[in-house]
């Protein structure tokens, strides 16, 4: 860095300020975007975080306008110069990226862009990122490029740094994730506990109103509207828990995709090795899927919490006509038949109320030393 000017030096370090600021993966990206634009003087800076179906699961710009950004139109792929980067994790510097034979066009609204210079952005063995930049603002001869090898030294330990900083958004956000999943876990039980209260008085009401039709019809009648306003209580409160507890994700993608994500979630947060597989199970009725992200949530707090496994594996698949959840652990096990525990237990009683609520059926094999197996199946699929 002793060739970086101070001015420079105080424009790296401006920068990696900034990016240390923000906690929102989103907010992180566009400073990276916006820093290394800035500090390399060029025109347009772009950053594609990639996802695992050959697309970007985020991608962020600057130097183009909002209007100029939706008259491109939907995100690139992987392929060309942005999969080289991504795939050989190695920089890219070129007098006109127009004359790459692996350039492959852009939209007709894309703007117009020369000289380049691109590179990964790693955590490790993983590339996490592409980030690059076109059209340096200096005087060039024709078929030169504008990016040095200086700039190419100063945008790497940029992306450096950026990857600390993206790694640290991504950690904040999956830990946000499963704090408001723990919380909507709490809001359950106390939804469950209040809910199961008021049936528990409305059974008593019905009881002293059946005794006293005979011998007390005028408080016979009093009592049977008392459970009339229980029941109305208990139904309220059954449809709160319905729209707080149904996971938007749920409805916006699916139990597979819900699934995969909730468990990178816990994959991260907790020591266990946790696993998805979805084998070949397709779509089924909103109640179903709910059942069995239900139980897989259930399965799995009992695994990590209480288990003491190292790996927790999560399969969903169908056979035949009927799709199966399959939670395995190779935790402490226990006696499926004497166990009375009221966490474990209770779950273990909710999560076969959940599968017969939809037509299914719940397997639990276990035994102490052995590891846990339980296995959800509903019709479908």
């Amino acid at each position: 860095m002793s060739h970086v000017p101070r001015s420079g030096l105080s424009a790296v370090s401006t920068a990696l300020l900034a990016m240390s600021r923000h906690m929102e993966v989103r907010d992180v990206l566009k400073t990276i975007v916006a820093s290394a634009r800035e500090l390399l003087d060029a025109e347009y800076a772009a950053l594609g975080v990639p996802d695992d179906h050959g697309g970007f699961a985020q991608f962020v710009v600057d130097g183009m306008s909002d209007a100029q950004w939706k008259a491109i139109g939907p995100l690139p792929r992987q392929h060309g110069i942005l999969a080289a980067m991504l795939h050989e994790a190695k920089p890219e510097r070129l007098a006109d990226v127009r004359k790459d034979p692996r350039f492959e066009g852009w939209p007709s609204a894309h703007p117009d862009m020369s000289d380049f210079l691109g590179l990964p952005i790693r955590d490790g063995d993983e590339t996490i990122g592409a980030l690059f930049l076109a059209n340096k603002r200096c005087p060039k001869p024709t078929d030169t490029c504008g990016f040095t090898a200086d700039d190419e030294e100063l945008l790497t330990i940029l992306a450096q740094h950026a990857a600390i900083a993206l790694t640290n958004a991504r950690l904040y956000e999956r830990s946000r994730e499963l704090t408001i999943a723990e919380e909507r876990s709490r809001l359950a039980h106390e939804l469950h506990d209040a809910v199961s209260q008021k049936l528990f008085s409305l059974r008593l009401t019905a009881q002293a109103a059946a005794t006293l039709v005979d011998r007390d019809p005028a408080r016979a009648k009093e009592e049977l509207h008392q459970v009339a306003a229980l029941a109305a209580e208990a139904a309220d409160e059954l449809r709160a828990a319905v729209v707080e507890l149904r996971p938007a994700g749920l409805d916006e993608d699916g139990l597979a995709a819900t699934l995969r994500t909730q468990i990178q979630v816990l994959d991260r947060a907790h020591s266990a090795h946790v696993t998805f597989d979805n084998g070949h199970a397709r779509a089924l009725p909103a109640a179903r899927e709910e059942a069995l992200l239900r139980v897989a949530q259930e399965a799995l707090h009992n695994a990590l919490r209480h288990s003491g496994a190292a790996r927790v594996d999560v399969v969903l698949d169908q056979t035949g006509r009927q799709t199966v959840l399959r939670v395995t652990d190779d935790g402490c096990g226990f006696d499926p038949r004497t166990v009375r525990r009221a966490g474990r237990h209770l779950g273990l009683v909710s999560m076969r109320d959940r599968a017969s609520g939809v037509g299914g059926q719940l397997t639990v094999e276990s035994a102490p030393g052995k590891g846990t197996t339980i296995e959800m199946e509903v019709p479908g699929g």
